[in-house]
């Protein structure tokens, strides 16, 4: 079995081993935990074991580098087998160019009807299957105790955004940083927008926007959710150069107790946080869901996060659909729920998680009415890019709330 390239690495795949027949490629974004790399370092030696004529290789590319580098390999003599996808638009559009290809034959549908409702829709087009959904994602507000206690704040107060507000204002006046965020990367600040959407409109909101309904993207909902976003900003909630830290760094500041919320998706537990230096794992976190809009329209308990997983790219063997199945197997789907790195997407599987964060996660998501899919992804790459940037520019103070809706809709017409 290869070992797992290290996260720094940005080599080429390594050559294929004497006595394999196939190689597998495999790409996906880095990841710092341990216990993720471990998982596939033994679902890999599992299968190589049972096929010793196919080697499989996996190689990580810093995040925003997997997005930048992504399209190019993909057009290149270079392209991996399969890659790691968060589904919406941008892997539609993959399919329209002819990136990935449709492995509908391979799966029997036993197999499929073993997803969770909505899980294998995400990575469908038109009836057709492109890949399978490995995990479900959820965003949510991760809350240092000690420092909340400090300030006298009550986090089970906190069911409204303006409840959320006047938490930002106590710990400014305690001398505490109320939030901390990797606005150099822009999509952990797209959380918030994506959010206040959700809150203002429903997902029924971003649907009719992309349908073109009630004035598309500049409705209501939209331009509520920016002046919100503004709102907040006035605020001056954020560490100092939140624009200047990547996703990584405003994650490891949280771990270190510099902030007293983050609003991250559930990957942050295991990843950043569980690592950092003075670890809140097994202290003083607690996490809690995004707060309701007064008069919004949307459901406070739909969720917003990721139907996360992997496509099969054109001309990749037939090995790496039968690899992929394997890997997303109800056996490896509860071994990862038990160890505590995922919410799985098969159903059943989900009792297999031990630890009481995965188990909150879990039930947060069957209990949402509705799981919107992070909305950089959801829209496809160059709208998606609009809503990061915007989402910035809200916190800079650089855009209105209108004209942040009506960039976001030129960017769709023009998509």
């Amino acid at each position: 079995m290869k070992s797992i390239a290290g996260a720094a690495a940005l080599c080429a795949f390594a050559a294929v081993s004497a006595h394999a027949e196939t190689s597998v490629k495999v790409l996906r974004p880095e990841s710092n935990s341990p216990a993720l790399q471990q998982f596939w370092q033994d679902v890999i030696a599992e299968y190589e074991a049972a096929h010793p004529d196919v080697d499989v290789e996996i190689e990580y590319f810093a995040s925003e580098a997997y997005k930048t580098k992504l399209p190019t390999m993909l057009q290149s003599d270079a392209r991996p087998d399969l890659i790691y996808s968060w589904a919406g638009l941008t892997l539609v559009d993959q399919v329209k160019a002819g990136l990935v290809q449709d492995i509908s034959g391979e799966l029997d549908q036993n197999y499929l009807d073993s997803f969770s409702p909505g899980a294998l829709a995400a990575f469908s087009d038109g009836g057709k299957v492109y890949g399978l959904p490995m995990t479900e994602r959820l965003v949510v507000f991760f809350a240092n105790t000690e420092l909340t206690d400090k300030a006298g704040i009550d986090l089970s107060g906190i069911k409204t955004w303006d409840d959320l507000l006047g938490a930002v204002a106590t710990l400014k006046e305690a001398g505490i940083t109320p939030l901390v965020s990797g606005g150099k990367d822009k999509w952990p600040l797209h959380f918030y927008y994506s959010y206040l959407v959700l809150r203002e409109g429903g997902a029924e909101a971003i649907r009719a926007a992309m349908e073109g309904d009630d004035e598309g993207f500049e409705s209501p909902a939209f331009i509520a959710a920016g002046q919100k976003m503004a709102q907040l900003a006035a605020l001056d909630p954020f560490q100092p150069g939140v624009l200047s830290a990547s996703a990584e760094q405003g994650n490891t500041m949280f771990g270190e107790g510099k902030a007293a919320f983050l609003l991250m998706g559930d990957w942050a537990y295991t990843q950043t946080i569980g690592v950092s230096q003075g670890s809140l794992l097994e202290g003083n976190l607690e996490i809690l869901p995004f707060p309701s809009v007064v008069g919004g329209a949307g459901d406070p308990a739909a969720t917003l996060g990721g139907i996360n997983g992997y496509a099969v790219t054109t001309g990749a063997p037939p090995e790496a659909i039968d690899f992929l199945k394997f890997l997303v197997n109800a056996e490896h789907q509860r071994d990862g729920a038990r160890r505590g790195l995922f919410v799985p997407v098969i159903q059943g599987t989900g009792d297999a998680i031990e630890t009481p964060f995965s188990q909150q996660i879990n039930a947060m998501i069957e209990a949402a009415p509705e799981h919107q899919i992070f909305l950089d992804q959801f829209l496809g790459a160059s709208v998606g890019g609009t809503i990061n940037d915007i989402s910035a520019e809200l916190v800079s103070g650089d855009v209105t709330p209108e004209d942040a809706a009506a960039r976001i809709q030129e960017a769709w017409d023009f998509r």
